[in-house]
């Protein structure tokens, strides 16, 4: 299917790019459990960031780390949708670009982990070293 060429400039633009934002989020979250799964975790916990922080810097590095997991996924799904247009058959490159793509989930995910842990850990008064 052929996407009409977006030609509108300045405020049109935007409004038209934030649609396309929207249609984009709209089809991840519809096919992709991933992208639900996520979005959930992140609508779970970042209620948790202004209960468990105890600064604003804190809050933000928090609910900042959600929002690195949900773009890194949207990302690879669109990783994996464009690997899937190409073709269904099996090729090592269209692999190794998915695998990476969920390698990069995973990190972000990871990285949510050493963040909150941190900043748990360090408001109980286990960690003595300053942070934000």
């Amino acid at each position: 299917m052929d996407q009409k060429k977006f030609t509108s400039t300045g405020f049109l633009r935007i409004f038209n790019a934030t649609g396309f934002s929207f249609k984009g989020i709209k089809r991840a979250w519809t096919t992709e459990a991933a992208v639900r799964q996520e979005f959930m975790l992140a609508l779970v916990l970042a209620p948790l960031a202004f209960v468990l922080a105890q600064s604003l810097g804190q809050v933000l590095a928090m609910l900042m780390s959600l929002f690195v997991v949900v773009i890194t996924e949207l990302l690879n799904t669109s990783i994996e949708y464009a690997i899937d247009r190409i073709g269904s058959e099996r090729h090592d490159l269209s692999g190794a670009s998915k695998d990476i793509a969920s390698a990069a989930v995973f990190f972000s995910l990871c990285q949510v982990v050493v963040i909150w842990g941190c900043i748990i850990v360090y408001n109980l008064g286990w960690l003595s070293f300053p942070m934000i």
